[in-house]
């Protein structure tokens, strides 16, 4: 009965939330004076939720990185008017494509010269459920934003994010991975370029780029937490079903007539953009465990069988080194 109560709470919104099994607020989150955090994605969705429960809990300073200056502009008026334009100023914009990997690198350094620290990183950004598309790199478009351009900005933030740790604090990450996670073929082997391109359908292709999100969560633990970095935690969220720009809009590239069931029909079930950042607010400011899959609004799940293959991880974080470095013709350390 409790898993059945706690399907409903990790997917639904309204009193659906309060049947699972471990409760968490955003009244929870606790003061983050002196923090620094930088958000994927930090103007709208679940993004926006995040920024605004961050600000309102006294971060010192939250870096935006999104596409749209208009979209933040919004953003920063709508705190502005709720939370002072006090903490409105200590948001910093950066524009950054997730699938332009040389400039997701530049924008990593510029954060590095800029902050003094980096506490908290939200990997919040990406691709929703619509068709096939390859970058300009030629590489499928939900792999390259959801995933690689992730890992390429989370390595090259990493160096900061350990000198924060060895003072003392905790340094948090997390990664917006998603259930359709279990949509992934069963014979997922992330061994090649061609796998990954192969185009598998909007879900499938969603869904593999989500146990991506979830295999990395584990691999870093392995690799840096577990590693000499205790005090460095990487974990993937699972938001629940929420209504954004995606759920909305997006859903209709994909499916032209299908996509009104998801965007109508379904929208007085869905969660709102701050019952969607409870679990990514718990995972980069509570949690002192690194390789969970958080489902909302704090429930550590197993997540499907490949999402805990470690031989999985390690194959693919093996193909994400090497098509990053065929693609930017140039060596770089990813963690």
């Amino acid at each position: 009965m409790q898993a059945i109560k706690n399907t409903l709470a990790e997917n639904l919104g309204g009193a659906a939330s309060k049947l699972g099994s471990h409760q968490f607020t955003l009244d929870e989150c606790p003061d983050l004076s002196g923090k620094v955090a930088v958000v994927t994605g930090g103007s709208e969705g679940i993004g926006f939720g995040v920024t605004y429960t961050l600000l309102k809990h006294n971060i010192s300073k939250v870096y935006i990185l999104s596409v749209s200056k208009e979209v933040v502009e919004g953003a920063k008026d709508a705190i502005a008017k709720e939370l002072g334009q006090t903490a409105a100023d200590r948001t910093i914009w950066m524009e950054c494509d997730l699938s332009d990997w040389p400039r997701v690198k530049d924008v990593a350094e510029d954060i590095k010269r800029d902050a003094g620290r980096l506490d908290i990183l939200v990997n919040n950004a990406g691709r929703g459920i619509m068709t096939a598309e390859l970058t300009a790199y030629g590489v499928d478009r939900h792999m390259a934003v959801n995933h690689m351009g992730h890992v390429i900005l989370t390595s090259n933030l990493l160096p900061l994010m350990k000198r924060t740790a060895e003072k003392g604090d905790t340094v948090r990450i997390s990664n917006q991975a998603s259930n359709m996670h279990h949509l992934a073929p069963s014979d997922t082997k992330f061994a090649s370029l061609d796998e990954i391109n192969a185009d598998l359908g909007p879900n499938v292709q969603y869904g593999r780029s989500k146990l991506a999100a979830i295999l990395y969560a584990r691999y870093f633990d392995g690799k840096v937490t577990r590693n000499g970095h205790p005090n460095v935690l990487m974990n993937a969220t699972h938001p629940g079903f929420v209504s954004t720009h995606q759920s909305r809009g997006d859903i209709f590239e994909a499916f032209p007539l299908g996509g009104y069931a998801m965007s109508h029909g379904l929208e007085p079930f869905k969660k709102d953009q701050f019952e969607g950042a409870v679990p990514t607010i718990y995972a980069v400011t509570v949690t002192d465990k690194s390789g969970q899959y958080i489902c909302a609004p704090a429930i550590p799940e197993e997540g499907s069988a490949l999402s805990q293959s470690e031989e999985l991880a390690d194959s693919l974080m093996e193909l994400t080194r090497n098509v990053i470095k065929e693609k930017m013709r140039q060596d770089i350390v990813l963690h």
